[in-house]
């Protein structure tokens, strides 16, 4: 019996020797587990923060496709406007020559059997009549004869030796009027230059 149990004694070292290096592995895959496990945490909370992530993308795209379709129906409802306004930005000017042009075909019709002072008194009174409506509307004539020659305004149109001391590198004579239409220019003066 005792040798019975020299045997199992060995046996059982043996044992104990071969389930240490199995409980080392099982420890060993422990942690593997625990690791794994740990991963599985992780990738359940990736799916997690990624579909926050495709949300919150989804919600800037969605905002951005909205603010992309309201500035080119803003950019669109600009352009339709602008076009409107070129289209009509005469029609003020336009009515009002309206009475300017009836008062020439009066004229035009009864200028016939008429003398010449009636007719040219009917032709003064519409040129006032324009001019009128054009400086209601800020188109103004600049005065420009005797003028220092400034190239903002004037236009030479030549060159003539002066008249007299005080008229050189002045204004001698206005070839066509210019006009302002408020403070901008609209049409240069075509002068003559005294040097």
């Amino acid at each position: 019996m005792l040798h019975a149990m020299n045997e199992e004694k060995p046996r059982y070292t043996a044992d104990t020797q071969d389930t240490a290096p199995e409980s080392e592995e099982q420890e060993a895959q422990v942690p593997n587990a625990e690791e794994s496990h740990a991963d599985g945490a992780e990738s359940d909370g990736e799916p997690a923060s990624s579909e926050a992530l495709n949300e919150e993308e989804e919600a800037w795209r969605d905002k951005y496709l909205r603010l992309y379709a309201e500035f080119d129906n803003f950019r669109k409802r600009t352009m339709r406007e602008r076009a409107d306004l070129v289209r009509s930005a005469g029609r003020d000017l336009s009515e009002a020559m309206l009475t300017v042009l009836d008062d020439f075909e009066r004229a035009e019709a009864a200028g016939e059997g008429q003398d010449l002072a009636q007719i040219q008194e009917g032709y003064r009174l519409i040129g006032q009549k324009m001019r009128g409506i054009l400086e209601a509307r800020g188109v103004l004539r600049m005065e420009a004869k005797g003028a220092e020659f400034d190239t903002d305004l004037h236009e030479a149109i030549t060159q003539i030796p002066a008249p007299s001391e005080d008229l050189k590198g002045k204004v001698v004579d206005v070839v066509e009027p210019g006009y302002k239409l408020h403070d901008s220019v609209l049409r240069f003066a075509k002068v003559v230059v005294g040097n």
